[in-house]
């Protein structure tokens, strides 16, 4: 009788040790979530950024479509575009602050600002219309996660717009700015983003 009772004792113990090294459900369903959350993010249409810019500028922008072309000649088609206004003043050494709303393909809208130095050969300052394309966009929160730095050599100019790009690890942000007084010099410099408003550029 003491034999069988090790032996019921024994076999308890090791079925409750197996249970307990047997994977759980949540952590399966955490996987999953994960996964999801880092699902791809699905690229606009060249239609469609097209028509949005047309509506955001104005139709008669001449100059509009001949920029927007030459940056998906360059990267191909956006995953996300931001529509705002850009401030910016300067004595040589400048700064600039931004505010508009993100668009992502699947219809999310959220509120972003932006901030950062420029270098110029103006003295003066300027307001402008900006439409910022997006790309290898991998979630939202990697927009404001560092600074995004001006690309050398990258500014392309056409009758009153004006395409350059910044970039941050494989992030890349194409502003295309138009408005009075709008100057090449704000090409150099570096873009921050943010989810909420802040006064300071740097």
């Amino acid at each position: 009788m003491k034999i069988i009772n090790l032996y019921l004792l024994l076999f308890l113990a090791l079925l409750s040790i197996s249970c307990t090294n047997q994977p759980n459900k949540p952590d399966e369903d955490t996987t999953s979530e994960s996964i999801e959350s880092e699902r791809p993010v699905i690229p606009y249409q060249q239609d469609t950024i097209l028509r949005e810019a047309e509506i955001f500028f104005g139709s008669t922008a001449q100059g509009m479509a001949d920029v927007l072309n030459q940056a998906f000649l360059d990267n191909g088609l956006p995953d996300a575009y931001i529509k705002g206004e850009e401030a910016s003043g300067s004595i040589g050494i400048g700064v600039k602050f931004g505010h508009g709303d993100l668009f992502l393909s699947d219809g999310t809208a959220s509120k972003v600002f932006w901030r950062g130095p420029t270098l110029g050969f103006d003295i003066g300052g300027n307001a402008t219309k900006v439409f910022i394309l997006i790309y290898n966009l991998p979630s939202v929160d990697s927009l404001f996660t560092g600074r995004f730095g001006g690309v050398e050599g990258s500014l392309y100019y056409v009758g009153g717009f004006g395409l350059n790009y910044n970039q941050r690890n494989d992030i890349k942000l194409a502003p295309v700015r138009f408005g009075l007084g709008w100057r090449q010099g704000i090409n150099i410099g570096y873009i921050q983003l943010s989810k909420e408003n802040s006064l300071m550029p740097f």
